[in-house]
C-alpha cells in the first residue's frame, strides 16, 4: 500500500470510496489525457464523473481563471458580479424557459437541493416524485428522493418521496411493451399514483439517468408527464447535472428530448459547465425562482473565478460545436462498441446517445447484474491505459463511458479498442 493511501485511509472517511484494487492518483492532464503519479498516461473516458467537459487543461479556461484570479477570487453575491450575471445571462437564454431567473451553486447536489426548496416553497408541499434507479446528490434532501439503495444510506427523509416507472427502459414490468406501449404505461402508473397523493410539489427527473448506468426512456415520455403534471399545478424539475451542455449529441439539453409539452419549470445544471471548476445552478421561471419569502445569499455560488471559467468553457463550447462533436464522434464510438460486444453473453446492453453510453454486464443465462465482472472490466481497462466509469441499479453493473467532448474519433477508436480488450479478458 503506497503512502498516500495509507495518509487517505486515515482521514478521509471509509464510504468515500476509490476506484480500483490499487488507487491511482492523477496528477496531471491535457486534452483527453491523464497522467498519474508513477508517469503512465491513460485515455480519459470519465471526464472526473463527466465533469470536464471540453478536455483537461484547456488554455482558454485556465487563462480566464488565472487572469481573473489576478484580479479578485472572491466577493459573494451581496455584491455586483459581472461574470456572474454574464453568465447567468447565457445560460437563461439557452434554458429555453421564458423569464428565466437563475441561481448558482457549487455543485449538482446543492442546485437539486436548491431546486426542491424552490419547488416546495412554491407548491407548499413536501411531497416530491421522483424516478426509480435515480440519483439527485448526496445531501440530506437529495439523498431521500435518489431512486437508487447504492446511494441511499439513509431512509430517513425530510420530504415525502414517492418513485415512478420510466426511467429504465430495458428493464421492469413494462420492458416488454413498445415505445408507445411503454410510455402509455407510465403514463397510467403516473396518474394513478397520483390519484393516491396529496398535492404534489414536483416530479424530478435525470433524462438520462447518469449513476443508474446511462438508462433512459423512449422521446416524449416526460412531455407525456408533463401533460399530467400541468393539470394538477406539479413542477417539472430536469436535472441536467450530467446530460446538460450537448453531452447527449441530438439536444444541448436532454429535456429537449421531451420538449413537445414545452420546457421545464426548473432546470439544475453543475459538473460540465465549469470544466473542473465547482459550478452548479438552478434555472427556472421568475414566477418560481423569485417565490422565496426570506432573504437567502451564497457564499460561493457564482465565484468571479469560477464564473469566469464557466464562460470561457461555455464560449469554447459553442464556438466548436462540441455537441455535434459529441453527435459525431460518439455515434461512430457507440457502433464500434456494439460491434465490439457482439457475441459476447455477458454484455447484455450497449446504450447511450452522443458521448454518454453505458455498457451493461450479466450473469450469462439469467440476466442477474454482475458487479464482479464489471469491476474486473474497470481494472482490465485501467491496465491497458483506458479509464472508465461504472453504475446502475441493481448493484451497479454498467461501464460508464463519457469521455471529454473534444474526443477525437481517433481517439474514440482507441478507447474503443482498450475496452473491447478488456472486456473479452474478462467475458
Amino acid at each position: 500500500m503506497n503512502d498516500l493511501l495509507k495518509r487517505h485511509q486515515a482521514v478521509i472517511p471509509d464510504w468515500v470510496t476509490l476506484y480500483y484494487r490499487d488507487p491511482i492518483e492523477i496528477t496531471h492532464g491535457e486534452g483527453r489525457y491523464v497522467w498519474d503519479a508513477e508517469g503512465r498516461r491513460y485515455l480519459d473516458f470519465f471526464g472526473g464523473i463527466l465533469t470536464t467537459m471540453t478536455a483537461h487543461a484547456l488554455p482558454e479556461v485556465t487563462r480566464a481563471v488565472s487572469e481573473q484570479a489576478g484580479r479578485m477570487i472572491h466577493s459573494s453575491t451581496l455584491y455586483l458580479n459581472r461574470p456572474m450575471v454574464e453568465l447567468a445571462e447565457r445560460i437563461a437564454a439557452l434554458s429555453g424557459i421564458p423569464d428565466a431567473r437563475v441561481f448558482f451553486t457549487t455543485s449538482g447536489t446543492e442546485a437539486n437541493d436548491t431546486a426542491l426548496l424552490l419547488a416546495t416553497a412554491h407548491r407548499r408541499s413536501n411531497q416530491v416524485l421522483a424516478m426509480r434507479n435515480s440519483y439527485h446528490g448526496r445531501s440530506f434532501s437529495t439523498v431521500s428522493i435518489t431512486g437508487n439503495r447504492s446511494w441511499t444510506p439513509t431512509t430517513l427523509s425530510p420530504l415525502q418521496t414517492l418513485y415512478v416507472h420510466g426511467g429504465v427502459r430495458t428493464r421492469g414490468p413494462y420492458a416488454h411493451l413498445d415505445d408507445a406501449e411503454f410510455t402509455a404505461a407510465c403514463v397510467a402508473d403516473l396518474t394513478d399514483l397520483l390519484g393516491h397523493t396529496g398535492d404534489v410539489a414536483a416530479l424530478i427527473a435525470e433524462p438520462v439517468q447518469g449513476i443508474g448506468g446511462f438508462t433512459s426512456p423512449p422521446d416524449g415520455l416526460y412531455a407525456a408527464f408533463r401533460e399530467v403534471l400541468a393539470e394538477r399545478g406539479v413542477l417539472w424539475i430536469a436535472d441536467e447535472v450530467q446530460t446538460g451542455w450537448g453531452r447527449t449529441g441530438e439536444h444541448f439539453w436532454g429535456w429537449q428530448a421531451h420538449g413537445a409539452a414545452g420546457p421545464p419549470d426548473l432546470l439544475t445544471f453543475a459538473k460540465g459547465i465549469g470544466n473542473g471548476m465547482s459550478i452548479g445552478g438552478v434555472v427556472g421561471r421568475a414566477e418560481i425562482m423569485n417565490g422565496l419569502s426570506a432573504n437567502s445569499i451564497s457564499t460561493f455560488g457564482g465565484s468571479p473565478v469560477t464564473m469566469a471559467a464557466g464562460l470561457a468553457n461555455l464560449s469554447y463550447l459553442q464556438e466548436h460545436d462540441l455537441q455535434g462533436n459529441a453527435r459525431r464522434v460518439g455515434g461512430l464510438l457507440i457502433e464500434r462498441l456494439r460491434a465490439a460486444t457482439a457475441g459476447l453473453d455477458r454484455v447484455r446492453e450497449v446504450r447511450g446517445r452522443g458521448l454518454m453510453i453505458g455498457v451493461e454486464l450479466v450473469h450469462p443465462g439469467t440476466g442477474g447484474a454482475d458487479p464482479e465482472a464489471t469491476g474486473a472490466v474497470l481494472e482490465a481497462a485501467r491496465e491497458g491505459g483506458l479509464l472508465v466509469g461504472k453504475g446502475g441499479g441493481h448493484n451497479s453493473s454498467a461501464l460508464r463511458i463519457a469521455p471529454p467532448l473534444s474526443l477525437t474519433a481517433a481517439e474514440a477508436a482507441e478507447g474503443a479498442d482498450i475496452l473491447e480488450h478488456a472486456l473479452r479478458s474478462v467475458c
